[in-house]
């Protein structure tokens, strides 16, 4: 088969080393110049992606252009009438991550109750309104190109912290736009998302459950990150998966969606509270549950576009993913020169079943050596899988153990949230089986 992948920094660089490795062909275009060195000569990298649309062309069917982000919808959408194969999203897609508000709206219409959110484009109107309606919110820039730092989590139950960040903002804003963004109802409760993947018609099986661990340091302290590892299954996804994402499929089929699409819920004894999507694949959530695939992702690729089967094969059990970085992450404007050309070593021998698990990202091979590339200081994802949560994390961490860079830190806490307090809670919910730390789940004869 032939894969061109279309996007900013690479993101889906070691999804594409995977394809190779299969022996299929592989053109990569990356459109932000300071990621031109991410995976540099580990994977092929083209400075006109539209000069290879003749290429995918020849392959006929077997020819499929890979978009790995939520900006370029419309596009998407203008190459599958021309007739590719096209897997990413689409412009709906991009709006229901990118508007966060329209993203609610489109919930509350599927049947989903929705936290109460305001959207603004006026920081100090956005301050006045926290004084005359004091309480807890969440700060959420719309839009895909901000960095997940810049949001905020209130912590203040009349919202005095919301508001002190909103006039700092104000006085320090330097974007070429008005801010637009929205403040959202604080809800408590158990944070975890469901994902699938949508062939334009239907949703693929099975159905993933994730457990995200977004800010910087352990115990949930610091900025927000977008992820610092995650925790994933295949399983047990039924009941939160009918009463949110799965309503979503009239619209995506409507819209022509083709890809992955994950919502990121609350749940608490008040109900299910859908917060956003992510229309596009998700990073590092792709190659964690890459972790438990048994077969390739040509063969999920393949499936969707042609419609041949909506299954694919995984293992039962948990995935848990550790995000590795270096200085300057996760603040990607600053020095970036700091995440480039330091050397990456392995303190033992990685095995030969450890590098499926070892998915590198800001890295390129110079010399022979691993060296970091790119300016964020992503560097790669370490993974682990198990029949239980413990299994999972200790073969995670005792990977991420072996790798050896300057100023290297990750987060050393993924998945036990889940083990002291969420799944004990999500069985009270009825939304995990209770009395089982592996059941068998909806799709386990899929396995």
């Amino acid at each position: 088969m032939r894969f061109l992948g279309i996007g900013d920094d690479n993101s889906l660089g070691d999804l594409y080393r995977q394809l190779m490795a299969a022996g299929h062909e592989v053109k990569v275009f990356v459109g932000n110049a300071a990621c031109h060195d991410v995976l540099g000569n580990l994977v092929e990298r083209i400075d006109d992606w539209r000069a290879m649309l003749p290429w995918i062309r020849e392959a006929g069917g077997d020819g499929i252009l890979l978009f790995e982000t939520a900006h370029a919808g419309a596009l998407q959408d203008e190459l599958r009438r021309e007739g590719y194969n096209v897997i990413g999203g689409c412009a709906y897609g991009d709006r229901l991550e990118n508007d966060r508000l329209f993203g609610q709206t489109a919930m509350r219409d599927a049947g989903m109750q929705i936290a109460a959110s305001r959207e603004f484009d006026d920081f100090a109107a956005a301050a006045a309104f926290v004084g005359q309606q004091p309480g807890r919110y969440v700060f959420k820039l719309n839009g895909g190109l901000h960095s997940s730092s810049l949001n905020y989590v209130g912590e203040m139950e009349d919202g005095r912290d919301i508001a002190a960040l909103l006039r700092q903002m104000q006085r320090t804003w330097r974007g070429p736009h008005r801010p637009s963004f929205i403040l959202m109802q604080h809800l408590s409760g158990v944070e975890v998302g469901v994902g699938a993947y949508f062939n334009g018609e239907c949703f693929m099986e099975p159905v993933c459950l994730d457990w995200e661990h977004k800010r910087f340091f352990p115990g949930d302290l610091g900025e927000l990150t977008g992820e610092m590892g995650t925790l994933v299954t295949y399983r047990d996804a039924g009941p939160l998966f009918e009463a949110t994402l799965g309503r979503m499929a009239p619209d995506l089929r409507a819209h022509g969606y083709v890809g992955y699409i994950n919502l990121n819920t609350i749940v608490n004894e008040e109900g299910i509270w859908p917060l956003e999507f992510t229309c596009r694949f998700g990073y590092p959530g792709y190659a964690i549950l890459s972790a438990l695939h048994i077969e390739g992702w040509d063969d999920l690729f393949h499936r969707m576009i042609h419609r041949t089967r909506l299954d694919f094969r995984t293992a039962p059990g948990y995935a848990v993913g550790i995000v590795l970085t270096v200085p300057p992450f996760p603040h990607q404007q600053d020095r970036p020169e700091l995440s480039r050309g330091l050397p990456v070593f392995f303190r033992t021998r990685v095995q030969p079943e450890e590098q499926r698990h070892l998915h590198l990202d800001e890295v390129m091979l110079q010399d022979g050596q691993l060296v970091t590339s790119g300016g964020i200081g992503y560097v790669m994802v370490a993974t682990g899988r198990g029949d239980t949560v413990q299994r999972a994390r200790d073969n995670a961490y005792r990977l991420a153990s072996k790798v050896a860079i300057p100023n290297l830190r990750y987060r050393t806490d993924i998945g036990l949230r889940f083990i002291k307090q969420d799944r004990a809670r999500m069985q009270k919910l009825g939304l995990l089986p209770a009395g089982s730390a592996v059941p068998a789940g909806r799709a386990a004869a899929l396995a």
